[in-house]
């Protein structure tokens, strides 16, 4: 299973403190974990292994979009800052339009991942 893992700049924090929650789930050899860079690298430094793509602004977002739609994520978590303004909104909408046409699931707050975990 491929988890694509992404977070905006102001949920960050929160996005790695809810990782550090489950690194036993997260770390299991089943679950592959793929992240837009910055996010990546934060949760690398939280002691994950990570496939990272660029950051979102950079095309990460894109990136992620790509392999969902080849078949190669099977869910997206993905902590959203609604309060934030984000200069690549356009890669984000597309990314959550994407996750709807494949049907594929997507949490974009806690308690949405939250149950995510409890059906992994």
């Amino acid at each position: 299973m491929t988890i694509a893992i992404i977070a905006h700049d102001g949920k960050k924090a929160e996005m790695v403190a809810f990782i550090k929650d489950h690194t036993a789930l997260f770390q299991k050899k089943h679950i592959q974990l793929i992240a837009t860079g910055t996010t990546g690298s934060h949760l690398e430094r939280a002691g994950l292994e990570v496939e990272k793509m660029e950051s979102g602004p950079m095309g990460g977002d894109a990136q992620i979009a790509s392999r969902l739609v080849e078949g190669r994520i099977d869910m997206v978590i993905f902590f959203r800052d609604p309060l934030g303004k984000h200069p690549h909104e356009v890669d984000v909408n597309m990314l959550m339009r994407l996750c709807d046409v494949y049907n594929i699931p997507l949490a974009t707050n806690h308690a949405a991942a939250m149950r995510f975990i409890q059906t992994l």
